[in-house]
């Protein structure tokens, strides 16, 4: 029986540097979980050069996956980790978020959800229990429940509506997991289970919700539903509405967030886990984050700047390769542009959060965040 555990090491205000042992490796915490949605990076890069980017946690998503290739497919092919060639933890997305937000048609019920496939219209039925078979399938490290996401600003009757659905969702989830982990031919028996908080921006929904869904006593819980359409202040407010009424005992989980700046104010919070396709995304539009802020390599600045990406980073990009050839790349519509500059933001976000856990671990967070709160959100 594979012995799955959270401990927190060190403590510093709300701010929490900790560990989450799982069937597939340790998770150092506070972690930023890379986003591979069909089962890659997108920008070429590979699970073998995650290895090398410091990746702790890959993100693959349900939806996308359970249309191509088919989860049936991957469960034959021995689930993610062999399918991608990553080894180490991978968290699956409910598939909730890209059925409430790629579906143009769409009804909802309590048994869950009909929709027609964004790729070629056909009709698809997804509830607690499809959601939990397909990721049982996909054999992930972490499953998330079925949940019903609402955008920002949303009616209260409405959001009261589909957070208590959404509780009533988590109970179907959980007893489906059970179900399943208890198969022999199930391809990871010892799948991990997060349920998501819900309630939009109303602080009565957040904590009833929370309230409510900590009762089940999960391996971990999400704040979901944030970074929709709200202010950051309203986000920063929910995330302080939410965290006492998570347990301590538990990884939080903020999903969908964000900038390095975001991730700083979340974890002096409490918060231990993000995902955001936010470096990748910007990356293939040439932003590339750096320890003194953004740079667009499009700029015309860089045409003759011989300097890495950034001095003060050691990946394989800013070794090798200078801000110019980079600059020619994209203004060449080359496909490297893209690749090498998707390797350093990984690797930028995963060593900001490297130095976040040290200095949790050194009692200096406050300085580190006084430190870097401006400087690595500014446009160069």
């Amino acid at each position: 029986m594979v012995r799955i555990t959270f401990r927190i090491l060190k403590t510093e205000g709300s701010a929490r540097r900790g560990e989450l042992v799982t069937p597939h490796g340790t998770i150092q915490t506070p972690a930023f979980m890379n986003v591979a949605t069909c089962g890659a990076i997108k920008g070429a890069v590979s699970a073998l050069d995650l290895k090398n980017l410091k990746c702790q946690v890959q993100l693959c998503n349900t939806y996308h996956l359970h249309l191509r290739p088919g989860d049936e497919t991957i469960r034959k092919l021995g689930g993610l980790q062999h399918f991608t060639r990553w080894d180490g933890p991978i968290l699956t997305d409910s598939g909730g978020f890209q059925v409430f937000s790629l579906a143009k048609l769409r009804n909802i019920t309590e048994e869950g959800v009909t929709f027609s496939s964004h790729i070629d219209g056909h009709k698809i039925f997804m509830g607690p229990e499809e959601s939990m078979q397909i990721q049982s399938n996909l054999a992930s490290t972490i499953a998330m429940a079925f949940d019903e996401c609402v955008k920002n600003p949303a009616e209260y009757e409405y959001a009261r509506r589909s957070c208590e659905r959404t509780v009533r969702w988590l109970y179907r989830s959980k007893k489906e997991m059970v179900r399943l982990n208890s198969l022999p031919e199930t391809r990871n028996r010892h799948q991990m289970l997060f349920g998501i908080n819900q309630g939009s921006t109303f602080d009565d929904l957040r904590i009833q919700c929370m309230r409510q869904i900590r009762e089940m006593d999960l391996d971990g819980y999400a704040i979901g539903g944030l970074a929709v359409g709200e202010s950051a202040e309203v986000m920063y407010h929910i995330i302080e509405t939410v965290i006492p009424e998570m347990p301590e005992d538990k990884p939080r989980y903020l999903m969908g967030v964000g900038t390095p700046g975001n991730i700083l104010e979340a974890v002096k919070r409490g918060v231990d886990m993000f995902d955001c396709v936010l470096p990748t995304r910007n990356a293939r539009h040439g932003h590339v984050f750096t320890w003194d802020g953004c740079r667009n390599m499009f700029n015309a600045k860089y045409q003759l700047d011989d300097a890495p990406l950034d001095p003060a980073c050691d990946c394989p990009v800013c070794r090798n390769f200078s801000r110019a050839y980079i600059h020619h790349l994209f203004k060449s519509g080359e496909m490297l542009a893209m690749r090498l500059c998707v390797m350093h933001n990984i690797y930028f976000f995963n060593s900001f959060m490297e130095q976040v856990r040290q200095a949790l671990q050194n009692d200096s967070f406050s300085v580190f965040y006084s430190d870097h709160i401006l400087k690595t959100n500014r446009r160069i």
